[in-house]
């Protein structure tokens, strides 16, 4: 069964608790096995001699549980890029084995009591003292071990709490082998001498019903089986993003007391990188609402959207060969689509690499956008090269044919910022443009366009055109 998951305690705990707890419970186990064995000898009780086996065994798990406590809060390093935590897991199933060895000897003994020869008990009442103390310190422990383990889901101090616990279980069926001990010592009934080994196989039985849960639970975990519970639970509120999101893949692996997430999401592939990252980040904290520290790890890979256009299947094709493309346009006649687009191309290429480049994608948008019928591609050059030796002219008759040229425009309300520069032996302008706030961006870009077209008929000079448009609202001067 997994283990519950407290967020509120695991963020106020002292991970020095874990050190703090595992110490005291060696010292407890330290004493418990003095005395056992002490009493074990002088009462010649196989089911004191195995409680003392077993509390010796909790002694060493209890020394490996501290040591691995202590190891396993250590920081990630190069070796260990997912940390230490393990360590606890590892101790664990160590501490499995000396249980397992422990039974072996256990019912070795008992059995050879229970064939052969019974041994005589010398019966004080110091074995039940210690047997009592020892239920009364079982108790203690367990409980303050299992509060701790449950803060910090430290499997170690789990296990350490399990067998205080059981041991007060053990404690009682040896405490039943004594007193039938005695009691067939007292009335002669020579059946009830066998109270005592088979005390000891009744410990055996507990001791192995304690390996089987902590085995399946170290193993499980140190074989990063997935926590089923867990995981259904992030599920859960991993679906209550939004559905442009695909969760493909989600993996949970318990390290320690931490776990690590490791997700990949489908997104749209037409999202910038910035949205990107803004949505990783929403996957993270859905993950983060049922597991607070862990560690999240999310890859994401494109996917065609359900609510893509064709311009949007059309960008991406472009997107693929990391290339701009703009003034797209579709024209449905004849009962087929027609593309246009823009495409720009690194400035270096020749006319034959670009032509090829083009060739291609053109060939990839056929494949992805199979309604298109025919494509028509317009290479233009990306600049890559800063512009050199510019410098700012003077020309007022350029800026004044500018602007008596932007006055045949009625929704032109004025053009300012004015720059006539020169670069490359080739003349340029830019302005800014004042416009109506309403007007659209389709019909913006025409009259822009058109003004454009003006200037450079009516200054054949001029090589290029940059205007920029404000909306009136914003040019206020």
């Amino acid at each position: 069964m997994e283990r519950p998951i407290s967020i509120s305690s695991r963020r106020m705990v002292d991970p020095a608790i874990k050190k703090r707890t595992a110490s005291i419970s060696v010292m407890a186990a330290a004493v418990m096995t003095f005395l056992k064995l002490w009493t074990g000898l002088q009462s010649g009780s196989i089911g004191m001699l195995s409680e003392a086996a077993h509390s010796g065994l909790d002694l060493v798990a209890s020394l490996i549980i501290l040591a691995s406590v202590t190891i396993s809060d250590r920081p990630a390093d190069e070796a260990h890029a997912y940390g230490h935590g393990k360590m606890e897991n590892l101790a664990a199933f160590t501490e499995t084995l000396l249980m397992v060895a422990s039974v072996l000897w256990i019912l070795a003994e008992a059995l050879e009591r229970i064939l052969g020869h019974a041994h005589p008990l010398t019966l004080s009442v110091w074995p039940f003292a210690v047997l009592l103390l020892s239920m009364a310190v079982d108790f203690v422990r367990s409980r303050a071990l299992g509060r701790v383990a449950r803060q910090t889901m430290s499997q170690a101090l789990e296990a350490d709490a399990l067998h205080f616990s059981m041991d007060i279980w053990s404690s009682l069926a040896v405490i039943g082998g004594l007193l039938a001990g005695a009691a067939s010592q007292h009335w002669h009934l020579r059946w009830l001498q066998f109270g005592d080994p088979l005390a000891a196989v009744v410990v055996s039985v507990i001791i192995l019903k304690v390996c089987w849960r902590l085995a399946r639970q170290t193993v499980d975990i140190l074989t990063d089986a997935a926590p089923i519970a867990t995981r259904r639970r992030v599920a859960e509120s991993l679906r209550q993003l939004p559905d442009s999101l695909g969760i493909e893949r989600l993996r949970l692996r318990l390290s320690g007391n931490h776990y690590f997430a490791d997700l990949t999401v489908g997104m749209p592939r037409n999202l910038s990188f910035q949205r990107t990252e803004q949505m990783k980040e929403q996957v993270a904290d859905a993950v983060h609402r049922i597991l607070p520290d862990a560690d999240v790890v999310v890859n994401v890979v494109p996917r065609v959207g359900r609510s893509e256009s064709i311009f949007d299947r059309v960008r991406a094709v472009a997107a693929r060969h990391n290339l701009s493309v703009h003034d797209l346009s579709v024209q449905h006649y004849d009962g087929k689509l027609h593309l246009e687009q823009h495409l720009e191309v690194p400035e270096s290429l020749t006319l034959r690499e670009a032509h090829t480049l083009v060739t291609t994608i053109e060939s990839e948008t056929r494949v992805d956008v199979p309604e298109i019928d025919t494509i028509l591609t317009h290479i233009e050059s990306e600049r890559g090269s800063i512009e050199v030796e510019a410098r700012r002219s003077e020309d007022a008759a350029i800026e004044l044919e500018l602007r008596r040229v932007a006055s045949e425009f009625p929704d032109i309300l004025d053009v300012h910022a004015v720059v006539v520069s020169k670069a490359r032996d080739r003349m340029q302008i830019s302005c800014h443009c004042t416009l109506p706030d309403d007007r659209s961006m389709s019909d913006v870009h025409a009259l822009i366009t058109a003004l454009e077209d003006r200037v450079k008929s009516e200054l054949p000079q001029i090589a290029r055109v940059f205007i920029h448009p404000e909306p009136a609202t914003d040019n206020r001067r």
